[in-house]
């Protein structure tokens, strides 16, 4: 493997962006699939199983829409999926994570551990800060840029 020196390396902008994340995700996409699930329900899985008490559809909607920007019908379908999965299950009007679905997450992350070190390995710390501030400033920017795209005039 090369590194990349300062004069082949282009400065970042939307498209290295996209492109990293997207390599990054499609790792992950991977190792999903191994466990028959998607990008968008391990999304939504995560938040039931981090959350301290169980959460309801709307809830969750809201929490993977604020993560990935998808359209809350198919996060509902997307929710549908886990239940119909047995990772999820209804507790009268809230979704609580099955047993399967708790032990999902952990061993996704355990697979993906390694890869995770040897994308993220070598990379020096202060280089490691300046993206996480670079990140950040992108997010909220682009938060923002999509909330007032989508709010009504």
């Amino acid at each position: 493997m090369t590194t990349p020196t300062s004069n082949t390396v282009p400065a970042a902008d939307s498209r290295a962006l996209g492109l990293a994340h997207y390599a990054a995700r499609g790792v992950l996409e991977h190792v999903l699939a191994r466990h028959g699930i998607t990008f968008q329900q391990q999304i939504a899985l995560r938040a039931a199983v981090s959350a301290d008490v169980p959460q309801t559809p709307d809830a969750l909607v809201a929490q993977v829409r604020d993560s990935v920007k998808a359209d809350p019908d198919d996060i509902r379908a997307t929710l549908d999926e886990l239940l119909a999965k047995g990772l999820l299950v209804a507790d009268g009007a809230h979704l609580r994570p099955t047993a399967a679905g708790r032990e999902l997450i952990p061993a996704v992350s355990a697979e993906t551990a390694p890869i995770t070190a040897r994308i993220w390995g070598g990379v020096p710390a202060e280089d490691l800060a300046a993206a996480g501030r670079v990140l950040a400033l992108v997010k909220d920017r682009a938060n923002a840029e999509l909330a007032a795209l989508t709010t009504p005039r």
